[in-house]
């Protein structure tokens, strides 16, 4: 199978997954929240794992041992973060459609525009293109979900929209700049060319704390 036909057919196995817990709310089985309890849990176990896996040298470097522990701290708190919103699955919904969004509009034009990287050393792909034209992607996903759902324009969409796909973006490259400092090109290779659960969804580290905190 042809790593595009393997990105789309993993990617509908997740839409799926989380449709079918979705589905599954009406009947009062708390399926979103054990399907986050379950995606956080591996997110820690592929980190801690490669952590095991690396070259005592890296694992030696001050340096490197200071952005694990804080990367680790990071995915701890990420799982805090699941356990509590499972319990709001449309909140979550709407976060996961938004990224997406911008995941994919930040890939798409950022592959037919090209022009300058963002950060080549981190991660050789992204470019600025691809950034703008996700946090735009994003946000109009923001905004259509609030017409679907509300009926109306709903500004406070916008802002978040906005936030929600620049922190995405953002925690992309943290976990790219992770993964260069291991030395590796995935997590693990648990969704195949999709790579591990933080290879796909590593945009929401940053998000998730945030949202978390906003609420409380």
């Amino acid at each position: 199978m042809s790593e595009t036909k393997n990105r789309i057919m993993v990617s509908l196995g997740l839409v799926l997954a989380i449709g079918i817990a979705a589905w599954l709310e009406h009947f009062s089985v708390h399926a979103v929240r054990w399907l986050c309890i379950f995606v956080g849990l591996v997110m820690i176990g592929e980190f801690v794992r490669q952590l095991w896996l690396a070259p005592r040298g890296i694992m030696f470097s001050i340096r490197n041992l200071v952005l694990f522990g804080l990367f680790l701290g990071l995915l701890g708190l990420d799982f805090a973060s699941l356990v509590v919103l499972g319990g709001r699955p449309m909140l979550l919904l709407f976060v996961f459609f938004v990224i997406c969004a911008a995941d994919i509009c930040a890939w798409l034009f950022g592959r037919i525009i090209g022009g300058d990287k963002m950060w080549e050393r981190i991660s050789e792909h992204k470019t600025w293109a691809g950034q703008i034209f996700g946090v735009l992607g994003g946000t109009a996903t923001a905004i259509l979900y609030g017409f679907l759902t509300m009926g109306v324009f709903a500004p406070q969409l916008l802002w978040i929209g906005i936030s929600v796909s620049l922190l995405s973006q953002y925690g992309d490259l943290t976990a790219s700049f992770v993964k260069r400092r291991l030395g590796i090109k995935d997590f693990s290779h648990l969704l195949g060319a999709h790579g591990g659960m933080i290879d796909r969804f590593d945009g929401w580290v940053y998000v998730l704390p945030i949202i978390w905190l906003i609420l409380a």
